[in-house]
């Protein structure tokens, strides 16, 4: 049996299993690499650690005369870093590092040790109390920092215009910033680059260091200990100091960084290209904008021109039709004296047409009508006409002119007397309205039925005016005129308070005479206007006059005191009562229950109107 065949001499397939979608995460340095790339630009911009570049193995120095040559009680002036071995190395160098110079230092220099190859070693002042103290100081992380920050192999000193000048921008500028860049809080540090950097970058450049922000402080520079304080209040006072002292050295360090920034950004020839190119950028987009105003003015201009070139082609066009038009018209003319004349001529050559002297004389006259009114394709045709027929159509041309004469005169007349007409009611819409003694008396009731309050309280009273007042013409009031005249009203006698109440009384009386003359007869829910043999006139039951002559009319003015009697009567007996207006009028001395009815219907109607009115104000 051969491999892939089974005991039945069958062969078996592998079938590929399926494909299956999984998230995977990038990490390592290659991913590192392509992220710094990617986001920017190169991966030469960021500083990479160089302790990795140093060799695995450090050799330590064991300069012996340095360290005899110390003194144990200034241990905070001396250089930690080549106390143990490491003046080279200096803050590249790792803890490892550290503790291994320590321990080669301890075995070398301990002074048992010293002791034991027979050297004198003093205890009190021993050089060894030093490098005890500068591991103190670079073991630990605290303390190796504030060290670290007044480190005194670093050059603070920031270069001239003239040493960049001297040494190049790029020569200068990239040793300083490489050194700086080991007090940035954050891990990678843009480096200045080269000429061939790209915009992106040499502008991440000076935002980073234009922003930069320093981890370096002073502490260890404090004049003294807050330990040594003898109580609280001393501590607080003497780290009060420490805290301004160090933040006076921290604003120096920044100002220090921001000169330097400021003097790289003022001498980079790439910001100086980059300026330029931003420059003829700008230079040459006024350009492109000027052309266009320039292109557009032209095209303005082009317009303009053509604007022209149009008009005056289109009033020669209408010089030349008006030319036509009148070389047509002097045509006509011509032509129409021409048949004139021939019809002068024709009638001249015929006496006219005419059987008498008187009739001759008449014709003639009829000749010249029949010129001014006919047209000269009717003139054509009449001349044809007289040449067949003679005098019927001479005669029937005359008053074919006649009638058309008439006609004329006819609707002239008609627009002239519309024109007369229309100035006469423009003239009376501007005259003032003559006031009568009733139309003042209905103004008074109206200006006491609307007081003061009403919205558009004028309008109101005009428009009452117009509809209870009696006009001779179509004029109308206005409220300016009434307005005008109320004021006129005041100011006349009319305002005392007898004559106001008086000219009020007889205002409504007078309107309730006109509104009764105006109904006739009131029918109130089956009263009827006769009432056994006697007749309704002004509120009152009078017997019927014999004969047609006319009737007295007597009418009493209603009081106020009969007037709250009804209103109280109407309250104290409700539409449900039976026989209701005769309790009503029972209540009211000298009133009969038509009266009643009758007041009551005239109240209604004030009510109804006051209503519209409010309605219309607004």
């Amino acid at each position: 049996m051969t491999e892939g065949e089974t005991s039945n001499n069958t062969r078996t397939v592998a079938v590929p299993c399926p494909f299956v979608k999984r998230k995977v995460e990038c990490v390592g340095a290659a991913f590192l690499r392509y992220f710094n790339i990617k986001c920017h630009g190169e991966d030469a911009l960021f500083e990479t650690s160089t302790a990795n570049e140093k060799s695995e193995e450090v050799v330590f120095d064991d300069d012996v005369e340095y360290l005899r040559s110390l003194d144990p009680k200034e241990w905070k002036q001396q250089d930690h870093y080549a106390v143990l071995g490491m003046k080279q190395l200096r803050y590249r160098a790792t803890d490892d590092d550290i503790k291994r110079a320590y321990r080669q230092k301890v075995l070398r220099h301990h002074p048992d040790k010293r002791k034991a190859q027979g050297e004198d070693v003093r205890s009190d002042d021993d050089y060894f109390t030093c490098i005890t103290k500068a591991y103190e100081t670079l073991g630990a992380p605290a303390k190796r920092r504030s060290y670290d920050s007044v480190d005194p192999e670093f050059d603070d000193s920031v270069p001239t215009a003239g040493d960049v000048k001297k040494d190049g921008f790029y020569r200068t500028f990239t040793k300083l910033f490489e050194q700086n860049a080991r007090w940035s809080e954050k891990r990678h540090v843009p480096l200045l680059g080269d000429d061939s950097s790209p915009r992106e970058a040499v502008e991440r450049f000076y935002a980073f260091w234009y922003e930069f922000d320093s981890w370096r402080e002073f502490s260890y520079l404090d004049e003294e200990e807050k330990e040594r304080g003898q109580d609280r209040e001393e501590r607080r006072w003497i780290e009060k100091q420490n805290k301004a002292a160090r933040a006076k050295l921290k604003k120096e360090e920044m100002a220090r960084i921001r000169s330097l920034v400021d003097l790289a950004y003022a001498h980079d020839p790439r910001v100086q290209r980059f300026k330029q190119d931003d420059k003829d950028k700008k230079l040459a987009a006024k350009r492109a904008r000027q052309d266009a105003v320039q292109a557009k003015k032209a095209e303005e201009d082009r317009l303009i021109k053509e604007a022209l070139a149009a008009k005056r082609r289109a009033e020669e066009a209408e010089r030349a039709r008006l030319e036509a038009a009148r070389a047509e018209r002097d045509q006509l003319k011509k032509l129409l004296r021409k048949e004139r004349k021939a019809l002068r001529d024709t009638c001249k050559a015929n006496n006219y047409y005419a059987k008498t002297e008187e009739e001759t004389v008449a014709h003639m006259a009829a000749v010249e009508k029949i010129c001014e009114v006919m047209k000269l394709l009717e003139l054509q045709e009449l001349v044809k006409r007289l040449d067949a027929a003679g005098r019927g159509a001479f005669l029937l041309a005359v008053k074919d002119a006649d009638d058309r004469l008439e006609e004329e005169r006819r609707a002239l007349f008609e627009t002239k007397k519309e024109q007369e007409q229309k100035v006469k009611k423009e003239l009376a819409s501007k005259l003032p309205v003559e006031w009568s003694a009733d139309m003042t008396q209905l103004l008074i009731k109206a200006v006491n039925l609307f007081p003061a309050g009403t919205g558009r309280r004028w309008d109101v009273v005009a428009d009452f005016l117009n509809r209870h007042g009696t006009f001779v013409d179509e004029r109308r009031f206005h409220a300016k005129e009434v307005l005008a005249k109320a004021k006129d009203l005041q100011s006349s006698d009319f305002s005392k308070s007898s004559l106001k109440k008086a000219a009020n009384e007889e205002a409504f009386d007078t309107f309730e005479k006109d509104k009764k003359r105006a109904v006739g007869v009131d029918v109130v829910s089956g009263i009827s206007n006769s009432d056994s043999g006697s007749e309704l006139v002004n509120g009152t039951a009078e017997p019927k006059m014999n004969g047609d002559g006319p009737k007295e009319l007597k009418e009493v003015p209603w009081t106020k005191t009969e007037q709250e009697l009804l209103e109280q009567a109407i309250k104290s007996f409700p539409a449900s009562t039976p026989e209701r207006w005769d309790k009503i009028a029972a209540c009211i001395p000298a009133r009969s229950r038509k009266d009643c009815v009758k007041r009551y219907r005239e109240l209604v109607e004030l009510v109804k109107a006051k209503k519209r009115a409010a309605d219309l104000a607004k």
